[in-house]
């Protein structure tokens, strides 16, 4: 079901938001803080109708509005279909927010790729993934059929980890994640997996970025990151961007 660039404009930064505040975005929010040059009114027509579309839903307890798995797939798409999406480096248009990685981030992927101990470089460099995203890491070394995992501590920050079962289902789908990792069909560049489109249970409340690689010596792998569906879409395809991109200089 298409929507008017207005409706996009506005629905990428209801995704924003909600994903920096964990909290549903209303309209009186979004007209204090971003200038679409329309009234507060029609902001709140606006989003009624995105609602109407599945893109948006309203939680009974709040006024405000919480993206679907739709409204995530929307701005996903949006991130990787802009002409930058690809780069870790360059402008990218306001209707698709690209976080871009500092040099630093840059100098450790390249200090950590020049390790030659491959079960230092795999470690290392799950650890950094997990750290830098705040999630859940994974690299699986797929000639060894080894799987590093890295980032629990990170996870459980979330707010989404305060309740048991959110807790329980993770782990489930870690487990149904690492048994069926390699029937995952990724072939090259990114695949993200948000809520019901992953090919695992326990998963609705979920996302999942993969995406293949050929690290050093010729060995390949999945790297991947596992949150929560508020997780920051922008920057962790910056990360896999940047990796893959150095990845294929060495």
């Amino acid at each position: 079901m298409k929507i008017t660039e207005r409706q996009g404009e506005i629905l990428n930064r209801i995704v924003a938001d909600y994903i920096e505040l964990a909290q549903p975005v209303s309209s009186e929010f979004l007209e204090k803080k971003h200038n679409f040059g329309i009234c507060p009114a029609t902001i709140r027509i606006e989003m009624q109708k995105l609602t109407d579309k599945g893109f948006l839903y309203q939680p009974h307890t709040s006024a405000g509005r919480v993206p679907t798995d739709k409204g995530y797939r929307f701005f996903v798409d949006n991130l990787l279909h802009a002409k930058s999406a690809t780069l870790a480096f360059g402008s990218v248009p306001l209707n698709a927010p690209m976080r871009i990685l500092l040099e630093k981030e840059i100098s450790e992927f390249e200090k950590i790729l020049k390790e030659e101990d491959i079960f230092k470089w795999a470690s290392r460099l799950t650890k950094f993934l997990a750290e830098e995203s705040s999630n859940f890491a994974t690299l699986h070394l797929l000639d060894k059929d080894f799987l590093w995992k890295e980032g629990w501590e990170e996870i459980f920050k979330e707010p989404e980890f305060t309740e048991k079962d959110s807790i329980s289902d993770f782990a489930k789908l870690l487990e149904n994640f690492e048994t069926g990792i390699k029937n995952l069909k990724i072939n090259s560049g990114i695949k993200i997996y948000i809520g019901k489109e992953n090919p695992f249970s326990k998963t609705k409340d979920f996302s999942i970025i993969s995406s293949k690689c050929c690290f050093p010596d010729d060995e390949e792998g999945i790297i991947s990151l596992l949150g929560p569906k508020r997780m920051a879409y922008d920057r962790n395809i910056s990360l896999m961007n940047s990796l893959t991109k150095l990845l294929e200089e060495f």
